[in-house]
């Protein structure tokens, strides 16, 4: 199938997953997660009206931006940032979804030449030593600890749910991310309004929408995985 046809086979899972959840479809927006793909790939993307691109890595966001050329694009990060690449990339995205320590914090808001960049909080929800993320019990500390940096804003929460056939496993965690955001959405907070939930990936996006993903990030499922080994 061509990238549009997955496009809009997941955009009718996407409706279906909303309308049993009582939400609306343009509270949801898909990630082309181009990781493993081609620029050609991330083009056709592009052309088929997704807008939204994520790269994992700094060398692939550069390729990807370098090769296509086109304002009207949102450019997310979304995999673990070293310190010693913020300066590489923080003025070329838009949004980045795995902001985990005050450390990579405070490099941002050094780095960042002006504006406030758009970021997600990722937690490790599951517990799985595997995965990157602070854990619930550390959330409010860590977001009080960011009141100082006037270049970050913290627009919500970001998970990994298990790959696992569990079901209500993955949709456990997904309700306690959505439960930590409103938590921090109540506080009011002016750097941290926390209004979003980046979750949901090519197996689980459906559960993740029904449970309130206002980012969902795919990869195999919209684009392919081409390059995957190479």
């Amino acid at each position: 199938m061509t990238v549009e046809e997955n496009y809009r086979q997941i955009d009718e899972n996407i409706r279906a997953a909303c309308l049993r959840s009582g939400r609306r479809r343009e509270d949801v927006t898909v990630l082309a997660v181009t990781k493993y793909v081609t620029v050609q790939t991330a083009r056709e993307a592009v052309d088929s009206g997704i807008l939204n691109i994520a790269e994992n890595r700094k060398e692939g966001l550069i390729e990807k931006q370098d090769a296509i050329r086109d304002s009207r694009i949102v450019w997310h990060l979304i995999g673990t940032l070293q310190t010693r690449k913020v300066k590489d990339v923080v003025d070329r995205i838009d949004y980045f979804h795995a902001l985990d320590r005050l450390k990579l914090a405070e490099e941002i808001n050094k780095r960042k030449k002006t504006g406030k960049l758009k970021c997600f909080i990722e937690m490790n929800i599951s517990g799985e030593a595997t995965k990157h993320g602070i854990s619930e019990e550390e959330l409010d500390g860590f977001i009080d600890a960011l009141g100082q940096l006037e270049h970050i804003s913290v627009v919500g929460l970001m998970t990994m749910a298990p790959y696992t056939e569990d079901k209500e496993l993955i949709r456990q965690v997904f309700r306690k991310l959505r439960r930590d955001r409103d938590r921090i959405r109540a506080r009011k907070l002016d750097y941290a309004p926390c209004t979003e939930l980046s979750m949901g990936m090519s197996h689980d996006y459906q559960i993740a929408v029904e449970e309130g993903a206002t980012f969902v990030r795919i990869g195999t499922a919209l684009v392919g995985n081409e390059l995957r080994g190479n």
